[in-house]
């Protein structure tokens, strides 16, 4: 990265916003270095995209500031804030064809003729949408209308782009293909952008930096990585990714104890007779090799469910939970051995990677 993106592009501080009584977010306060592609996630009405309106001066913060470029634009209208925004509903004009839709915020600028049409064709040529300059939104795709939204929203060259819940209303293939698309773009372009999701895989494939929000507060932000590997929460662990939750209580020999079984793991935070939660991915629970005697678990196969790259294996193990435990076996792996329904088979998971959460 240059010097200069690592200079921070846009600071909120401080910023709450409230609905009569109903506080939609809570003293917010972020940095977002230039050309970062951040991401705002979490759940239906935790206030992400509360958050992203009044960066966009769409919604009027109740108190804290936005400062844009060392310039608080905390009360311009959003017509003086330099960014594009992208919705989820699209929002074309449906009587415009794809070329006017995009060259919409170029003609309000008082562009030239010339320079409208190089632009226009330019952009067209980055979302590959080349030969369809002359259709309507109505003879699009979804995939094809949402690529001209963003190419409509990055026409004028906005120092910030705003994405809102952008893919939601596609199906799978496309959602992945334009994933990959906009992130590609961004990179290309350098433009700073913020995107709202709910989608954790969304957020992990395409954020440089991601922060979880819940009941209007930012709870966590991190690297796609930390979070999925560091989760502070049970909230956060559960909802990035897949989480085995396991009742224990830390014992005096500071393992933790689940039912009738000891498991070694870090209890350093915690002191003896904590109710704690055991926490461990399903990708990180394997099958015993020889050598292996730590976190040994005798479990039996309950349930099998392919799901193409990967077999979710559910196991019955009740001396150590009354829950059935997940283990996701990678397919070739679950080929080979030939996973059958009520085998007994000896699980184990690392110190390392168990986690200890407070109840």
């Amino acid at each position: 990265m240059t010097e200069q993106k690592n200079n921070t592009y846009l600071a909120v501080n401080n910023l709450s916003k409230s609905f009569g009584n109903f506080e939609a977010i809570k003293n917010i306060g972020i940095d977002i270095k230039e050309g970062e592609f951040v991401c705002f996630l979490g759940p239906s009405g935790c206030g992400k995209t509360t958050l992203l309106r009044c960066i966009a001066g769409l919604e009027t913060q109740t108190s804290g500031s936005v400062i844009q470029k060392d310039i608080d634009i905390s009360h311009e209208p959003p017509s003086n804030r330099d960014f594009g925004i992208v919705f989820q509903s699209y929002a074309l004009f449906p009587n415009l064809s794809v070329f006017s839709n995009i060259s919409y915020g170029l003609i309000n600028n008082k562009w030239k003729k010339d320079d409208i049409k190089k632009r226009v064709d330019e952009l067209l040529d980055l979302v590959n949408l080349t030969e369809h300059a002359s259709k309507y939104p109505s003879q699009l795709s979804g995939g094809e209308q949402q690529r001209v939204a963003l190419a409509r929203a990055l026409a004028t060259s906005p120092g910030l782009l705003l994405l809102d819940e952008p893919l939601s209303a596609l199906d799978a293939k496309v959602r992945v293909f334009l994933r990959k698309q906009i992130r590609d773009l961004q990179r290309k372009l350098g433009v700073t952008t913020i995107m709202v999701t709910h989608d954790q895989e969304e957020a992990q494939t395409m954020a440089d930096r991601i922060f979880v929000m819940n009941e209007g507060e930012i709870i966590q932000s991190g690297t796609p990585s930390e979070i999925y590997t560091k989760a502070n929460s049970p909230f956060i662990a559960s909802f990035i990714g897949s989480m085995n939750f396991i009742p224990a209580t830390i014992d005096s020999s500071k393992k933790v104890k689940c039912n009738n079984i000891e498991i070694n793991c870090d209890t350093s935070s915690f002191t003896e007779n904590d109710s704690v939660q055991l926490a461990v991915r399903p990708e990180e629970i394997y099958f015993k090799q020889e050598n292996q005697d730590d976190n040994v678990i005798s479990a039996t196969i309950k349930e099998i469910e392919f799901l193409g790259s990967f077999q979710r294996v559910y196991f019955e193990a009740k001396s150590f939970s009354n829950e059935l435990i997940i283990v996701d076996v990678p397919s070739a792996n679950a080929r080979k051995i030939k996973l059958i329904i009520d085998e007994e088979i000896n699980l184990y998971f690392s110190k390392q990677d168990a986690r200890i959460y407070s109840t």
